[in-house]
């Protein structure tokens, strides 16, 4: 994998963060704080999209579904995103490595303004060995939580900070031609080059807790190849996965970018 500026943008999902239960996943967030702070001591700058604060906060207050009322939605991600990043901070410090979180809406990234200073901040960060953790807004931000998930932000974080590669990880090891929860002989999709054309054929969530599915991985991808970002999608079961993919191991699903 070409990474010339050595700057990676990493997606986690509420599936990879907890367990089926509901509760957090501590190892997960224990190798996720471990693999990254050693790719940032390697010299790599490394972003942090995560997802998981109303799946954590679920977990914490012993909700057994999840709601549907934005409000109630909207206060449990204020609970959840206080508890992660509290994890995080813990996690990332006992590997000498500081975390800062960016809670972002789309105006900070639509309007110029705010976008030139969002910009400015992840800089900033990175160039003082800080690893950013990203989120929505969601306490303020609607859309996100009723419509979509983090893998869009994930590709928009990608572009507005011009890295050279996005990894996605899932619940499964990449795109494949037919789900393989239902499936057991789906065959794995090494690389796509035509994106719409699989686009028609993706499935929805695969995940209890999480909102994403195949399709809105596409839509990331999308985003991302457009801006001369190549994107990856793994299983987050294996967070050492990340050393393969700086080894240049093929590994997952890749959509090159060209």
């Amino acid at each position: 994998m070409d990474l010339k500026n050595k700057r990676i943008v990493v997606k986690v999902g509420t599936s990879t963060l907890t367990y089926e239960t509901g509760k957090i996943n501590l190892r997960q967030i224990n190798s996720l704080a471990r693999v990254l702070s050693d790719l940032r001591n390697q010299g790599f700058e490394v972003i942090l999209v995560s997802s998981g604060a109303i799946g954590v906060a679920i977990g914490k207050l012993g909700i057994k579904e999840r709601p549907t009322d934005t409000p109630i939605k909207q206060s449990l991600a204020a609970v959840g995103q206080c508890e992660l990043m509290s994890l995080y901070d813990k996690m990332f410090s006992e590997y000498h490595n500081t975390v800062a979180q960016i809670l972002l809406t789309r105006s900070d990234v639509d309007i110029q303004k705010r976008r030139n200073h969002t910009k400015d901040t992840f800089n900033t960060l990175l160039e003082m060995g800080i690893i950013p953790i990203v989120n929505e807004n969601d306490t303020v931000s609607v859309d996100e939580i009723e419509f979509g998930d983090n893998d869009n932000l994930s590709a928009v974080v990608a572009v507005l900070t011009d890295a050279d590669l996005l990894v996605l990880f899932s619940d499964i090891d990449g795109l494949y031609e037919s789900d393989p929860h239902d499936d057991p002989n789906a065959r794995l999709i090494s690389r796509v080059d035509d994106i719409e054309d699989v686009m028609k054929n993706a499935s929805g969530s695969g995940s209890r807790l999480g909102t994403g599915g195949m399709v809105t991985k596409l839509e990331a991808a999308k985003i991302a190849n457009e801006a001369g970002i190549s994107m990856l999608i793994v299983n987050g079961k294996n967070i050492d996965v990340l050393y393969d993919i700086i080894d240049g191991e093929k590994v997952g699903t890749l959509f090159k970018a060209y």
